[in-house]
């Protein structure tokens, strides 16, 4: 039971954070759309896990237990659409710091472009999009 109120819980909040990616695009702020939806993306996907009975680790990329325990997971999810959201995980995962602290050499600001924002938030409301009908969840 607590496995499925806080798969709902962090679905729900995936939701509210992707609406609010929509103000950091308008703003034109693509470094924080990028690491705000590798948080939407890792919400989403360890709510799924959680409502398949599946506690998540304690990492930002579940990718390799999505893929490694697929077969505990809605069978209405599609091996491709499995691979998907592991891809996606995986993707945002490279950027989680990169694009919040920067580097050395590297200003977050300056370094990410439309493209990547674009790219990013499409990736976080396809995952929502796929998860959502499997975790009871508002927003």
């Amino acid at each position: 039971m607590r496995n499925r109120t806080l798969a709902v819980d962090y679905v729900r909040r995936a939701g509210v954070r992707l609406r609010s990616l929509d103000v950091l695009y308008e703003a034109e702020s693509w470094a924080d759309v990028v690491r705000e939806s590798q948080e939407v993306v890792e919400l989403a996907l360890k709510g799924l896990l959680r409502a398949a009975g599946i506690d998540p680790p304690r990492t930002h990329d579940v990718a390799d237990v999505l893929m490694a325990e697929r077969h505990r997971l809605p069978a209405a999810l599609a091996d491709d659409d499995v691979a998907r959201l592991a891809a996606a995980s995986r993707d945002l995962r490279r950027d989680l710091e990169l694009a919040f602290y920067g580097a050395e050499d590297l200003t977050p600001s300056e370094f990410y472009r439309e493209t990547d924002a674009a790219g990013a938030r499409e990736a976080a409301r396809r995952v929502v999009g796929l998860v959502r009908p499997h975790v009871a969840a508002g927003p």
